[in-house]
């Protein structure tokens, strides 16, 4: 009885917590698919962090948020996280945001004269 009282609290606590990382985890519907956009500029800030890096960087007289590829994939194709500190010049190209116009899913970015494909 009482092994059945520990499976039954961990199986409700494992569905607890994958309810809860599939929720924040966000999906790429939320992203205008056909309409493809190219971006240049200077980045600001940069998170190389889990699930998806991000670049922060102004072009077009606009602050842009990029959504990159998870890190370990970013490193498997060629981009280090010491490729994108701030001050770095990239090129992006990705998709806009249905709601947040400021950010945009990247498809590829051009870096250090290499263009690493992100998805």
């Amino acid at each position: 009885m009482k092994i059945f009282k520990l499976l039954l609290i961990f199986g409700l606590f494992s569905i607890v917590l994958f309810s809860l990382t599939v929720k924040a985890h966000h999906g790429w519907s939320e992203y205008e698919q056909n309409k493809l956009v190219k971006l240049s500029g200077k980045v600001t800030q940069n998170g190389y962090e889990h699930p998806h890096g991000f670049i922060k960087f102004d072009a077009d007289g606009k602050e842009w948020i990029v959504i990159l590829a998870p890190p370990f994939r970013m490193e498997n194709r060629g981009l280090s996280k010491s490729d994108i500190t701030a001050g770095s010049q990239v090129s992006v190209e990705g998709y806009i945001n249905r709601t947040k116009l400021n950010e945009v899913r990247a498809e590829r970015i051009m870096v250090n004269n290499k263009t690493i494909e992100l998805r």
